[in-house]
């Protein structure tokens, strides 16, 4: 999977900004928006719930995002018109790729070490790089997403969880009848779990990575501003075990407000849920922006 705050990834899919989706599947399937920041799990209890006994279907936003610039794209030769001429190493090896053309003939595969290192950063340089390579893959990402939840929608799915790193930061959210936030309290933990997954990371590199994103207790914080079941997480501060006993807790109260039986209902009455992904969708953007104009208000303060 493509995680996109490593060195060896493409950065983030936050795809700005998330366009209303006027599709009846984000009104009577829950949309349980999945996110995190590095090191701290997500990827985890992605794979957790779409295992037994939740046998979600999940919407990988970093695979998405992957398959969007693989040789022979649009999104491919898009980076490589942009990074080519300041990254010589910006493909991958000739040799152990199938030579100039690559293994099916399309291009050589993009070296996302040689990007990350490009990308990953707070100097504004790296910034609007960044933000050239956002241009290029949100586009591309969002009309899969869409379609990818067209689909469950019409299979019937109770629920689809979309694991997306950039949630808040995109305006996802307020698509989500439940954000889940993966977390954990003491930063010292983020960052000895990432140095111990990537030793080839230096230190600088490490932080760089880390902080560029937003600081997951402030992601934890928003969530539960969201109100009960709207918002939750889990803290994933000890090991797996203690992990999946966490989800579990979670998870039970996700579908609690959620039941099956009420998204059947939904189905079957198109005006109920077209009111009822109205509410939703007006109460996650009210949510949405008081929580900027709190984050405002505190910025100017200091």
């Amino acid at each position: 999977m493509l995680h996109v705050s490593e060195v060896s990834q493409l950065p983030h899919t936050g795809f700005h900004q998330a366009n209303t989706f006027s599709s009846s599947a984000a009104t009577n399937m829950l949309l349980l928006g999945l996110t995190g920041s590095i090191a701290t799990g997500k990827s985890t209890v992605s794979n957790i719930l779409r295992s037994s006994p939740y046998n979600l279907t999940v919407i990988d936003a970093d695979v998405i995002a992957r398959q969007v610039v693989e040789p022979g794209t649009d999104g491919y030769q898009k980076i490589l018109a942009h990074f080519g001429p300041t990254t010589p190493d910006l493909l991958l090896p000739a040799a152990e790729h199938g030579g100039e053309s690559g293994p099916a003939g399309k291009g050589r595969p993009l070296n996302r070490q040689a990007i990350g290192r490009k990308i990953f950063g707070t100097d504004l340089e790296r910034q609007k790089d960044r933000a050239v390579l956002n241009s290029i893959v949100h586009p591309a990402v969002r009309k899969a997403m869409y379609t990818a939840i067209a689909k469950c929608y019409l299979k019937g799915h109770w629920a689809v969880v979309l694991d997306i790193p950039l949630l808040f930061e995109s305006g996802w959210e307020r698509l989500c009848g439940t954000v889940m936030v993966v977390a954990v309290s003491d930063p010292k933990i983020q960052m000895k779990r990432l140095t111990e997954r990537d030793p080839h990371l230096s230190l600088e590199e490490a932080e760089n990575r880390v902080s560029s994103q937003t600081d997951v207790r402030e992601k934890a914080e928003r969530a539960l501003k969201r109100g009960n079941a709207a918002g939750v997480v889990v803290w994933n501060d000890k090991n797996k075990e203690q992990l999946e006993r966490e989800v579990a807790r979670v998870m039970s109260v996700v579908q609690a407000s959620s039941p099956k039986w009420w998204a059947w209902l939904l189905l079957f009455a198109p005006p109920l849920a077209g009111v009822v992904g109205v509410y939703n969708f007006g109460r996650s953007w009210i949510i949405m922006n008081r929580w900027k104009a709190e984050k405002a208000k505190e910025k100017a303060k200091l």
